[in-house]
């Protein structure tokens, strides 16, 4: 089960990770803003997104039987996982068959949502992460923190002394150095993998194009120099036609780091052809269920799948500003954390999640795609509380104080002396104004929270000497 409150306190009370949220998300959210106040229709693109994931979703065994046409028609293969553990198994046979000791990766969180860097591990496979912040976690053998910045929690210091550390880099803090060790060592991986895996940002159902954003290059060489590429995705990323990408990579770039476009956009068509230069000679694209089927199902939850992993509403969330990404204790983190994993999982797995947030509605109005996370939010919550409902509906202490309470509601004069006396033993407890209860559950609730003493009077006594006034 996790616990997001279990974490919560020892985020608040980091100092350097504090530090480190402001200053970079204050500078993402600035460069986004600036982004999009280019754009004048931009709130009509993020209609036509919404409208375009609505349609996909209700349509979404047919466009991805094309997709696995069109992909097959071009020499690449698809699997179907219905799981992660599928996935994984997948990779470790073709790696076994092939006899192939490192995979190179480019980013990709569906790889950390199945755990496949575990799994490779464990069958003594090396699996190196090429982009510098999925590359910078795993040498600190950390999760990531955030979907587009997985080491955003560190300061540009600790990164430095992470590569003195691990690598026997020369102290310096230097960004160019720091880059560069990072290069001189990935190129050296490129050429000796024999295996590069890589997320998927779009797939075009219309051509079979695999479609991936980057900045760095990795995911270039990670296709391009390997012999086989394997492309994870989960099944709610396909999109019907080559037309709607131009929308939607406007969307994405934008929200996501605030620039007009990305250093680099991958198209990708199947394996290498005769005649050309570079490219793996085999690919295989994964489409993974696990649980976005349970999702789909349900006509509002669906719209949950049209996320496309911008980070936005992470930026701008202010429970994420405060605890950062490693507090949620789950692959997804901020607002699409909160509603994505406990549908994922369970409600039972992810209790708390729901209630990660202070439903202000800045996620919706960041987000490229309009899903409207806090109603998800409010919807989820309820199903927990149902669930708790259910429970205390077998405890019978609970069941008899609802009972006395509903008796105390229904009539104003059994209401009135509960407040007389409620006033008058209150007097022992009262500190200042404020109740100090050492009993539970009422000591762990106060515990982060003032719960003010009854006033002298009640409104109703108020109102009433009121009205004998001239």
């Amino acid at each position: 089960m996790i616990r997001i409150s279990a974490n919560t306190q020892a985020a608040l009370a980091d100092q350097k990770l504090q530090r480190n949220l402001r200053q970079t998300l204050s500078k993402t959210l600035h460069s986004r803003n600036e982004a999009v106040s280019d754009v004048p229709n931009w709130e009509e693109l993020r209609q036509y997104a919404r409208d375009v994931k609505t349609h996909t979703l209700s349509r979404l065994a047919d466009y991805l039987l094309e997709l696995e046409g069109k992909v097959s028609e071009q020499g690449g293969r698809v699997i179907w996982a219905e799981t992660g553990q599928e996935a994984v198994q997948f990779v470790l046979d073709l790696a076994h068959e092939k006899r192939v000791a490192k995979i190179v990766k480019g980013k990709s969180m569906l790889s950390e949502e199945i755990h496949l860097n575990e799994s490779l591990e464990r069958a003594q496979i090396e699996a190196v992460e090429t982009d510098l912040g999925e590359y910078i976690v795993q040498l600190a053998t950390e999760a990531p923190s955030h979907i587009i910045a997985p080491a955003l929690h560190k300061s540009r210091g600790e990164i430095a002394d992470l590569f003195v550390a691990k690598l026997g880099m020369a102290p310096s803090q230097d960004a160019v150095e720091i880059t560069k060790t990072a290069r001189k060592l990935m190129r050296e991986h490129f050429l000796t993998a024999r295996i590069g895996i890589t997320g998927v940002n779009f797939a075009v159902a219309e051509t079979g194009t695999i479609v991936i954003v980057e900045n760095e290059a990795n995911v270039r060489l990670s296709v391009s120099v390997p012999e086989i590429h394997i492309a994870l995705m989960g099944i709610e990323k396909v999109i019907p036609r080559t037309s709607d990408l131009a929308v939607f990579l406007k969307l994405l770039v934008r929200s996501a780091t605030g620039q007009t476009m990305s250093s680099y956009v991958n198209f990708l068509n199947g394996p290498r052809r005769n005649g050309e230069l570079d490219g793996p000679r085999e690919f295989y694209l994964v489409l993974l269920d696990n649980g976005r089927s349970k999702i789909l199902a349900d006509d509002f939850l669906r719209q949950t799948l049209a996320c496309i992993r911008c980070g936005a509403c992470l930026n701008v969330c202010p429970v994420y500003q405060r605890i950062g990404g490693h507090a949620y204790g789950s692959t997804y983190q901020g607002p699409i954390g909160a509603i994505l994993t406990p549908q994922l999982r369970s409600l039972e797995e992810a209790p708390e999640h729901a209630y990660a947030s202070s439903l202000c509605g800045a996620c919706y109005e960041v987000c490229p795609v309009k899903i409207e996370i806090p109603h998800i939010l409010l919807r989820l919550r309820e199903k927990v509380q149902g669930e708790k409902n259910q429970k205390a509906a077998h405890l019978p202490f609970e069941k008899l104080a609802m009972q006395v309470w509903a008796w105390v509601m229904c009539s104003p004069s059994r209401y009135a002396r509960l407040g007389r006396w409620l006033r008058i033993l209150q007097k022992n407890f009262e500190e200042n104004g404020k109740l100090k209860l050492p009993f539970p559950p009422f000591n762990r609730w106060i515990k982060h929270r003032d719960l003010p003493a009854l006033p002298a009077r009640s409104f109703k006594e108020l109102y009433s000497s009121s009205e004998k006034q001239p």
